[in-house]
């Protein structure tokens, strides 16, 4: 069977069982909408989280990171897997034991105001947002590749299928929807690693053929012969960074905290019956994210290795089929400088100038398609990094079914966590900004209906932001880190572990952390992104790492304020007591 008909067999196969399980699972009820009822077992629980965390960044774009930068890239591995460990041992069965539906509902209840609520809402949209930005763009180029569309359309088809589990099923669809996209992203991103590592180093288990002799009678490692190759091209060494130990330290901590500031993974806790079911659930999903972030590293070397060794030096007019398959989506491009017909790659770009509009891309920040040539260096291809992981069963040329498996991954990936954020944006703008502060007479079906509405024009919005979103896939989830880093995390830490938190110091440092992150993101992303160079950084810091920044104002701005005015009412005093108290978890909850 041809590998395009297998490809529109897993896919249609895939979202043909998501939709099944948003029928069977449909919410009733806003509390099953919400939080699935409160009843998912931790097992369960745990491997639905793990679809939610583990997005489009993580399965389609890590690794291809990891390819192009090596050692740099480490931070998302460091951050994000070191933040899970924060939100498991530090927030999430306090949360669960204090008993809400939604981050929103325990700030706003935390701090005793409707304001805070609010604010809240703010920075969640503003987190939730910029992180779906890059789930819908890994949707569009899934799409725009292996079912041969333009990205715009993928992204328009990819809104159709999550709206249909989101809005229908809520909370209790998504959980198992979520449930069945873990078991096909997994097994889409292991099968793959597994067979190149055999192919490159004759040891099927990746983790280990990373550290292993190559196939190809050198006698040399893989990270030394990757390291030697480009060193011969002009590159750096693939295992020494470029980025200075502020920016690493600052991009690593704001992925760990930002992780922990989440709402559309912190909510995930609620789903459980008890305190005690978080940890378990928390323990459970570290265990399922492990599988595939132990696995990245091994599976950017050999991508970088097989991509070097198919495409340097190699004729244009004999380019293998993969290479013309993504270059007709303007995903990887040649350009002949020196006129011997042979794709020639060094440091440096192909092309510079500022990004084109496209018929199948649209105006797209990361991507260099201006035909002007940048004739400052011998570079001859440009490749889009997103790329790298969709690729490289074709490029080991691996077999068709393959192929189409991690087409139907790579869609797992990026919709599981797209379901997720939609789901909290429109639970805040129906339970926290409608239920819970404008229109508290609201009927149950009232509410629920607004969430539904919430959610479609939440996935409207999303579709834009896949379709024009303002870089890398995981750029801009980091992106997204940062905001919850120095927005959500420092009023949710304190509102857990600080009686003497009040709500105007909340308010005000959630406020003073998100315009701060949000404004030098998108100064040196969006508004002036020629200026985007460590020169002119503050500190040194990229807009990745500058969360950490934010998240100091925070505190600092909330503490101050906090000290100059009320303290907080005795019982929300002895609420902060209660919620950190080991016995009783499961009986405290609120819903």
């Amino acid at each position: 069977m041809e590998t395009q008909t297998l490809i529109y067999i897993f896919v249609a196969a895939s979202f043909a069982l998501y939709i099944g399980i948003a029928f069977w699972s449909r919410a009733g009820s806003t509390k099953e909408f919400y939080i699935a009822g409160g009843g998912v077992n931790p097992v369960v629980n745990g491997m639905a989280t793990a679809a939610d965390w583990m997005s489009a960044a993580s399965f389609i774009s890590m690794a291809g990171l990891i390819a192009f930068s090596g050692y740099d890239a480490s931070v998302y591995l460091m951050g994000w897997t070191g933040g899970y460990v924060m939100l498991a041992l530090l927030l999430a069965p306090y949360l669960r034991k204090f008993g809400q539906f939604t981050v929103p509902d325990f700030i706003g209840s935390r701090y005793y105001s409707k304001a805070a609520r609010v604010v809240a809402v703010v920075c969640l949209i503003f987190i939730s947002f910029t992180y779906i930005a890059g789930q819908m763009r890994g949707v569009g180029i899934v799409f725009s590749r292996f079912l041969d569309v333009p990205i715009t359309l993928g992204v328009i088809i990819g809104m159709a299928i999550v709206f249909v589990y989101a809005v229908l099923g809520g909370m209790k669809g998504i959980t198992y929807t979520q449930v069945a996209q873990y078991c096909v992203l997994i097994f889409a991103y292991m099968v793959p690693a597994f067979f190149i590592s055999f192919l490159v180093t004759g040891n099927p288990i990746p983790q280990l053929g990373l550290g292993s002799v190559v196939n190809d009678g050198s006698g040399l490692y893989v990270l030394q012969k990757l390291d030697l190759v480009l060193q011969d091209m002009g590159f750096g060494t693939y295992t020494s960074g470029s980025k200075s130990m502020i920016d690493i330290f600052c991009i690593t901590a704001a992925l760990m905290i930002g992780t922990a500031g989440l709402p559309h993974v912190i909510v995930r806790f609620f789903t459980v019956p008890k305190a005690s079911d978080a940890r378990r659930s928390a323990g459970w999903a570290l265990i399922f994210i492990a599988l595939l972030y132990t696995t990245a590293p091994a599976v950017g070397a050999f991508a970088r290795l097989n991509f070097i060794d198919t495409v340097s030096e190699t004729a244009y007019d004999k380019a293998p089929t993969w290479f013309k398959n993504w270059e007709k989506n303007d995903l990887i491009a040649f350009t002949d400088k020196n006129g011997d017909g042979k794709m020639q790659m060094s440091s440096g770009n192909a092309f510079k100038g500022t990004p084109e509009f496209t018929e199948k891309t649209g105006p797209v920040g990361q991507r260099i398609l201006a035909n002007e040539l940048d004739n400052s260096n011998g570079n001859e291809v440009y490749v889009d990094r997103d790329i790298m992981v969709l690729a490289n069963p074709e490029i080991a040329n691996l077999p068709g079914w393959v192929i189409a498996l991690v087409a139907a991954g790579g869609l797992a990936a990026a919709l599981s966590t797209a379901a997720g954020l939609l789901l909290v944006i429109s639970s805040s703008i129906s339970h926290d900004l409608l239920k819970s502060t404008f229109k508290p007479n609201i009927s149950e079906k009232g509410e629920l209906l607004a969430a539904r509405v919430a959610a479609t024009a939440a996935i409207i919005v999303a579709g834009y932001l896949g379709i024009y979103p303002p870089g890398w896939v995981a750029q801009v989830v980091a992106f997204a880190f940062g905001l919850a880093a120095a927005s959500l995390f420092p009023a949710i830490f304190m509102g857990i572990f600080s009686k003497r938190m009040n709500k105007e110091g909340a308010i005000a440092g959630m406020v003073t952390g998100l315009i701060f992150t949000f404004s030098y993101i998108a100064y040196f992303k969006l508004m002036n992104p020629d200026a985007n160079v460590a020169a002119n950084w503050l500190f040194g810091i990229s807009p990745e790492g500058i969360g950490v920044i934010g998240m100091l104002l925070n505190f600092t701005v909330a503490i101050a304020v906090a000290k100059v005015t009320a303290s907080p009412p005795l019982e929300v005093r002895k609420l902060v007591d209660s919620i950190r108290v080991p016995r009783g978890a499961g009986d405290a909850s609120r819903h």
